[in-house]
């Protein structure tokens, strides 16, 4: 007699089952519920859940991975739906198991600049608890993300040219892998020298060999001074060489952004940044005691005029400075208005910051070539930048941007770059893996996965193409 085994279907309602002793009240079937964490942002692939579980603790998330494990049932992790490259999205007969409600500060040590939170909670809610501590967490990706879903995707952002990404300031983790175990990796300590360093491994893993759930932080004490600054270019060329040379010369700067003549144009509509032209623009915050800004000051303008800059226009106060920089977090929906019934696709590469005007210079080629529209933006002190395709809701629409992306990609590539300097693989940047790393250390990769999630439930088809010992 033939047994078979029992369909997605069936394991998936056997989880459920089991489940909804413990977290009956946590799950959810609505229809309005599933669609919201169908997918995350800028990336139309999206797919049902078939249930979204919210889970209030490390433990709720051990019992639902030891329960999808034993009847291998998919289960995504879900923090703000913030991600642009399809993180987010769940395979058929999944469960999206959302974090959002695990918002606490578990302990904060002042004296010792660390905090350990669950990952729940968003950068921008941990910095307003602190705030009377004198102290902030920097890494700035921009929008409302979670701790977490930062952990996960090794996030970056504006400031991360002085204070670095969540790989710099993440010093511990508690995970939960996908038997349902926990673990703890790293510890409060700045350095240690013992073992493998596994809270790296889990730093930028998409959710694909275990579920963050705790991250202890590396704090930093608030500046004296903060001033901001514009400069504007006529020159595209002339603004890159500006952000070069002040990395170059070792400038303290906190943050260098670019926004290009198309996206400032889009801004400055958007944003009503009144006073500037739709001209290649350069952001600038400087940061520290009040004679090492005015250095930094003096020296980024001296040589911002020497590459042509049309002079500085200067943001004090903190609603200035603040309207600037919501200006450049917006940069996305500033894009999207220039279009509105059209669909915006967000890319990003990094090369090290020597041949960053070559990259950019070539894309900006490249872009011209396409016939589409496309801001350029971003973090150019640390060599990463943005490019915002905007394009039809057609098919051909989108294999136009999509072949637009490869261009730019290809380019990064050839010149020592990454796909992607800040916004992770997901989906969208898979076929890239194999030119950018080898199938060698793939293989590695793929034995890491099979090792540590045989039954490939932890969010597959992110991160890793397939493999000989892989299938997402």
């Amino acid at each position: 007699m033939t047994v078979l085994s029992p369909s997605a279907e069936e394991r998936l309602q056997t989880v459920l089952s089991r489940l909804r002793p413990r977290l009956e009240n946590q799950i959810s079937t609505a229809t309005s519920v599933l669609e919201e964490h169908s997918h995350g942002e800028a990336m139309d692939a999206a797919r049902l859940p078939a249930a979204v579980i919210f889970a209030e603790s490390t433990e709720d998330v051990s019992a639902v991975l030891k329960e999808c494990h034993i009847a291998r049932v998919p289960v995504v992790a879900f923090g703000a739906g913030t991600s642009v490259e399809g993180h987010v999205t769940p395979p058929e007969h999944a469960i999206s198991l959302d974090l959002s409600r695990m918002t606490a500060i578990v302990e904060l040590n002042a004296e010792d600049l660390d905090c350990r939170v669950q990952t729940g909670l968003t950068r921008q809610s941990l910095n307003t608890q602190i705030r009377d501590t004198g102290l902030f967490f920097p890494v700035d990706p921009g929008g409302e993300a979670t701790l977490g879903g930062m952990c996960a995707t090794r996030a970056s952002g504006t400031a991360a040219v002085r204070y670095g990404t969540m790989k710099e300031n993440v010093l511990g983790l508690t995970v939960v892998l996908a038997t349902g175990e926990i673990i703890r990796t790293g510890g409060r300590v700045r350095k240690s020298s013992t073992g493998y360093d596994l809270t790296s491994l889990f730093i930028g893993s998409e959710g694909t060999l275990g579920i963050i759930t705790e991250a202890q932080l590396r704090l930093h004490g608030r500046p004296d001074t903060l001033s901001a600054a514009v400069c504007q270019f006529e020159s595209l060329h002339d603004a890159i060489q500006t952000a070069m040379e002040i990395i170059q010369c070792g400038i303290p700067i906190n943050r260098v952004e670019l926004m290009d003549s198309v996206q400032m144009e889009a801004s400055i509509r958007f944003s009503k940044l009144e006073g500037f032209r739709p001209l290649t623009t350069l952001f600038f915050e400087f940061a520290g005691a009040p004679a090492a800004v005015q250095e930094q000051v003096t020296a980024t303008e001296e040589l911002a005029l020497a590459n042509n800059g049309l002079g500085f226009t200067w943001a004090e106060s903190a609603e200035d400075r603040a309207r600037l920089w919501k200006a450049r977090h917006d940069a996305f929906w500033a894009a999207k208005a220039i279009e509105p019934t059209a669909r915006v696709i967000s890319t990003d590469c990094i090369v090290p910051i020597s041949r960053l005007g070559e990259l950019i210079e070539g894309v900006s080629q490249d872009i011209a070539a396409s016939g589409l529209k496309a801001p350029l933006l971003g973090h150019v002190g640390d060599g990463n930048f943005h490019t915002l395709i905007i394009t039809e809701h057609s098919p051909e629409g989108y294999e136009r941007a999509l072949e637009l992306d490869r261009k730019i990609v290809g380019r990064a590539l050839a010149l020592d770059g990454s796909c992607s300097g800040e916004h992770g693989v997901g989906m969208g940047k898979l076929e890239f893996l194999a030119t950018e790393h080898g199938e060698g250390a793939l293989s590695v990769m793929r034995a890491l996965k099979s090792t540590m999630d045989p039954h490939h439930i932890l969010n597959p088809g992110k991160l890793l193409p397939n493999g000989p010992v892989y299938r997402g």
